[in-house]
């Protein structure tokens, strides 16, 4: 196993890596709306999609990975009821590639954000 780090992307909050690497296969730890600085970002759904997505690309290409090469997604998010916005700018993110993806409503989420995103990767 093979952990991966990068400065472009959300620093973990806890004791695990952004990524981690075994046998091709990048299995990336669940990204927030927090900068590669640290800042939260507690705006709305759009926003804190867009910054989560942003960070599990940059792990993915610290990965050696891509964007389209992300096989699986898995969505956290604190009310359903956010879900059509938040999938809009996950289709606007991704354009013509659609990983398999699960989502999951969850009732709290680390530093009171909207929505978490860990994805399954290869290179």
């Amino acid at each position: 196993m093979t952990p991966i780090k990068t400065n472009t992307a959300a620093q973990p909050l806890g004791h695990y890596e952004q990524a981690v690497e075994h046998n091709g296969t990048i299995y990336i730890s669940g990204q927030l709306a927090i900068t590669p600085s640290g800042e939260i970002l507690l705006g709305t759904i759009e926003e804190q999609t867009e910054l989560a997505l942003k960070n599990l690309i940059a792990v993915a290409e610290a990965a050696g990975s891509s964007k389209e090469q992300i096989l699986k997604t898995t969505i956290f998010i604190s009310d359903i009821s956010l879900w059509a916005a938040a999938n809009e700018v996950y289709a606007t993110v991704f354009g013509s590639h659609k990983p398999a993806r699960s989502a999951v409503p969850t009732r709290d989420l680390p530093k009171g954000l909207l929505i978490e995103i860990e994805a399954i990767a290869c290179k």
